[in-house]
C-alpha cells in the first residue's frame, strides 16, 4: 500500500515521503495513529493544502518531547524486587514496570516509547532508551535492587552479586582453615588411649 507520511517515522522516511509498506502496517499501525495517509490523489492534494499546519504540529510535538526528554534524560530510578542468590529476578522488569517509576517520579512517558526489546530478568543498573518522538529520545537509568541499601551500593558501582560471592568465600576460606587448625569438629583431650 502506498502512504503519504505525516511524521518522520524511522526506517520507513520524513514528512511528505510517499512510501509503499505491507497493507497490516499501514492499517494497522500508521493509519490509526495518524502517521498516514493513503496516498490517493485527494489525499495528496490534502496534504499539500495542509503541509504547514503538519510541519507546526510537527515541530510542536517535537518541542514538547525535548522539555520531557530533559526532565528524564540521565535520571535514575530504582526497583526493589525479589531475586535469587545469582542475580536472577523471580519474574522481570518490564516496559509496564518502567512506566510506572518514572511516572511515580513526576516523568511522562507512555508504554509505547519505551525501547526495550527483551524484559530485564536480572539485578543491577540497566540503562533503558525512551523514544519520545521520531527525533527525540532520552536514556534513563533503572537500578534493580533486592533493598534500598542494595541499590546505594549499585549506584556507586558496585557489583553487589560479585561482592556477595567474594563474601562466601571468604568466609568459606576461614572455615577451611579453623578445621585444618584444629578448630571447629575436634575435641581437646580425646586421644588413642590404648
Amino acid at each position: 500500500m502506498k502512504v503519504v507520511l505525516l511524521e518522520r517515522v524511522d526506517n520507513l522516511g520524513a514528512i511528505g515521503d510517499v512510501v509503499s509498506v505491507k497493507d497490516g502496517f499501514a492499517r494497522n499501525f500508521l493509519l490509526p495513529r495518524d502517521k498516514a495517509r493513503r496516498a490517493t490523489s485527494a489525499n495528496l492534494k490534502a496534504f499539500e493544502l495542509d503541509r504547514a499546519a503538519i510541519e507546526a504540529r510537527n515541530e510542536k510535538n517535537k518541542a514538547d518531547a525535548g522539555t520531557i526528554g530533559s526532565k528524564i534524560d540521565g535520571q535514575t530510578y530504582v526497583m526493589i524486587r525479589q531475586a535469587g542468590e545469582t542475580g536472577q529476578l523471580y519474574g522481570s522488569v518490564a516496559a509496564r514496570d518502567i512506566v510506572e517509576a518514572v511516572v511515580a517520579e513526576g516523568g511522562k512517558v507512555e508504554r509505547s516509547q519505551i525501547v526495550l526489546n527483551t524484559p530485564i530478568k536480572t539485578l543491577g543498573v540497566h540503562e533503558v532508551l525512551v523514544r519520545l518522538h521520531a527525533e527525540v529520545s532520552a536514556t534513563v537509568k533503572i537500578n534493580i535492587a533486592r533493598s534500598a541499601d542494595e541499590a546505594e551500593r549499585q549506584a556507586k558501582g558496585e557489583d553487589v552479586i560479585k561482592a556477595a560471592y567474594d563474601e562466601d568465600r571468604e568466609l568459606a576460606l576461614e572455615q577451611a582453615k579453623d578445621m585444618v587448625d584444629g578448630g571447629a569438629g575436634q575435641q581437646d583431650g580425646l586421644g588413642s588411649e590404648a
